[in-house]
């Protein structure tokens, strides 16, 4: 080991590597990043490791065993530490606390013990904390509260107790929160109800009692929700129905009683529902409405009535309505009305004739109707069917496949009624390969239909295939794909409408709807940044983007920036080949325009551009001049000030935020692929400049 001396990196993970850490490691000191993780290494972690200057320290998912050593605290140029999936015993050494650039720290997956160390709030830069499956105990520390940074934080299979501390509020950052199947008690934490940007909120299975805080609702951005197997009781709270994001609800296995608010069959998005083993009363046939519901389990409650015959409630198992006496439906094979009073049925059969007898009046009214109209249609209708109701489908019409519940209950021929068969003036972009167009649907509510100048006449199949997946990608910073209809003679993609446009109408539009300030280009750059790191870390396989530009980057009324147009990405492991270059120009990573190899990092360089343009106002490429090139030589010469925008060197306190903002952006835009940073990072880096960029008063 000690010949390693003279390399800046070793990565030698999952070569099944046996036997032990050398215990002169220490001696390379030139090393930045060891990576030894996914082998079948034993024995302890040597001191020497203290003595290290790398970046990244990954010995995860080893055979490692013994205490951590507290002379890691010396790592404080580390920005990863990964020790997870070993058999690491003993407790986290507070030492820890002096890794003073650390962002992500993995320890899970051990046998350590003893409490949480509250000096591990003195990393401020903390961006991910897993402490998982463990022997963990004590309470959960206030001190956390100090890394405002943190974004990932998983505490669950340990044995802490006590409750969530309030000063977690000031977690601002927090999208995931995981403190499942721990001993937490104490009532509903109403603290996780102020960290308003968390998308996963688990804290199921601990000893939480009383009822659950109608402050729940104010989770806007929550997608995923657990507090099954807690010892909850009262009402569930109609605010639920503010949860206007929300995919998955978990309440089973509590003592939650009165009936099901009629507020979650508004939520639009909602696609799987527990709430088994309660004592629930009331119907469900509210339920009907929801239309992206695929699981549904209300078992061994209290419930009542009719099972709705929807699809989407028909399609659960039998086993999901078990243990409700009084439900009833075909699932059950069973009848509501075998144990009704014959007064019921005599008057329920007398509104069913009375609705039968004006049902055919109306019918024969309408053929009356029909033949006196038909002499008058024109010669030209003759020829045709009659013009369909906005509600029928035209069988020579493609199928509008619908992915969420917004366009739910229409058809490709309401989208061409609404639109006037894609008149020209509903248009509100055109690019290369497609045109855009408003429509409002009959709900009232708006969405972006493009139209696809592209004919897919010999791969309609893959490419289907390919937005079925696309459509399951959802986060609050990428435009979400609502359905589609495809044929050989074009084909419809169906969005989010997004209020302001592009970032490229507003910085370079004819017509500028808004100045932009200092902090609303930061917000800007961050949220297209996290919409792009989740494709990069988050999804499974991972997706390139491959097409990263200021005109795919859509604002909303709050100028929240939405990443769209990744429907030509290709989901990816690790990296793709392609034979045809993908991007825009002046977009493009020069090392995948010579080399047709694309990863990650080609959407980083992309993005870096994107960031060059939020800076100064100007385009990529204008008049012959190239602003990646002209931002370049005004930083070699310390002069990047001289092109800043000037709305942001009159909305901007501290111009030294701004000259960081420079820096990451060549940063990105490094030659090499592997001199850029992987987007986590940058999300991390634009976290903190947010952090230090107050808003001017």
């Amino acid at each position: 080991m000690c010949q390693l001396t003279q390399l800046l990196t070793f990565d030698v993970k999952g070569n099944s590597l046996t036997g032990s850490i050398p215990d002169n490691i220490g001696n390379c000191t030139s090393l930045q990043m060891l990576d030894l993780s996914y082998n079948q290494l034993t024995g302890e972690i040597p001191p020497s490791v203290g003595f290290l200057q790398v970046a990244t320290l990954d010995l995860g998912s080893n055979l490692l065993s013994g205490p951590i050593p507290s002379v890691l605290g010396n790592l404080v140029y580390t920005v990863k530490l990964y020790l997870n999936g070993n058999k690491l015993t003993g407790p986290i050494p507070p030492e820890l606390g002096n890794m003073s650039t650390l962002n992500y720290m993995g320890l899970e997956n051990n046998l350590l013990t003893g409490g949480i160390p509250p000096e591990l709030g003195k990393l401020t830069t903390l961006y991910y904390l897993n402490l998982a499956n463990n022997k963990l105990e004590g309470a959960i520390p206030e001190n956390l509260s100090s890394c405002t940074n943190l974004n990932d934080l998983d505490l669950h299979g340990n044995w802490l107790n006590g409750t969530i501390p309030p000063s977690f509020k000031r977690l601002k950052s927090m999208t995931n929160l995981t403190i499942s199947s721990n001993k937490l008690t104490g009532p509903f934490p109403v603290v996780v109800s102020q960290i308003a940007n968390l998308d996963n909120l688990d804290l199921s299975d601990n000893m939480i009692s009383g009822p659950i805080s109608s402050s729940i609702g104010d989770l806007e951005h929550l997608l995923k929700l657990n507090l099954s197997k807690n010892n909850l009781t009262g009402h569930i709270p109609a605010e639920f129905g503010n949860l206007k994001s929300i995919m998955s609800i978990d309440l089973s296995t509590n003592h939650l009683s009165g009936p099901l608010p009629q507020e979650l069959g508004q939520l639009q998005n909602l696609n799987s529902l527990r709430v088994e083993n309660n004592n629930l009363s009331g119907d469900i046939l509210f339920l009907s409405d929801s239309y992206a519901l695929t699981f549904l389990n209300v078992s061994n409650n209290n419930l009542a009535g009719d099972i709705p015959i929807s699809t989407n409630v028909s399609n659960s198992r039998p086993d999901s309505f078990l243990g409700n006496s009084d439900l009833c439906g075909y699932l059950l094979k069973s009848s509501c009305y075998t144990s009704q009073p014959m007064e019921l049925h005599k008057a329920t059969f007398l509104k069913a004739a009375v609705l039968g007898t004006v049902v055919g009046v109306l019918l024969i009214f309408l053929v009356i109707l029909a033949a006196v109209w038909r002499p008058h249609i024109p010669a030209s209708c003759l020829k045709g069917s009659f013009e369909k109701p906005v509600s029928s489908v035209n069988p020579t019409s493609p199928k509008l496949v619908i992915l969420d519940m917004n366009i739910s209950l229409h058809v490709y021929d309401d989208i061409m009624k609404l639109t006037e068969n894609l008149s020209a003036k509903y248009i509100i972009g055109r690019g290369t390969s497609s045109t855009v167009y408003k429509c409002t649907l009959k709900n009232c509510r708006p969405v972006a239909i493009k139209r696809l100048h592209t004919q897919y006449r010999h791969s309609l199949k893959q490419f289907e295939t390919e937005l079925e997946t696309i459509g399951c990608v959802k986060h609050r910073n990428l435009v979400s794909l609502q359905g589609y209809a495809l044929s050989p003679s074009g084909s419809l993609l169906v969005y989010d409408y997004m209020e302001n446009g592009s970032l490229w109408d507003i910085l370079h539009g004819s017509a500028k709807k808004q100045k932009l300030d200092w902090n609303t280009r930061l917000k800007i750059a961050l949220g297209a940044a996290q919409g792009l790191a989740y494709l990069h870390h988050d999804c499974s396989p991972h997706i390139i983007h491959r097409d990263v530009k200021s005109p795919n980057i859509l604002l909303d009324k709050d100028f929240e920036a939405h990443l769209a147009d990744f429907g030509i990405a290709k989901s990816m492991s690790k990296s793709h080949s392609s034979t045809s270059i993908a991007g825009s120009i002046g977009y493009i990573d020069p090392e995948y325009a010579e080399t047709s190899r694309l990863t990650e990092k080609s959407d980083v360089y992309s993005y870096g551009v994107v960031l060059l343009e939020l800076l100064t106002g100007r385009k990529i490429v204008d008049d012959d001049s190239n602003l990646h090139q002209l931002v370049s030589e005004k930083s070699a010469n310390d002069a990047v000030m001289e092109i800043v925008d000037p709305e942001i060197s009159a909305t901007c306190k501290d111009l030294g935020a701004v000259k960081k903002a420079f820096q990451l952006a060549l940063l990105c835009t490094k030659r090499q692929s592997s001199d850029r940073p992987p987007m986590l990072e940058v999300v991390h880096m634009l976290v903190l400049l947010c952090h230090q960029s107050p808003p001017i008063h």
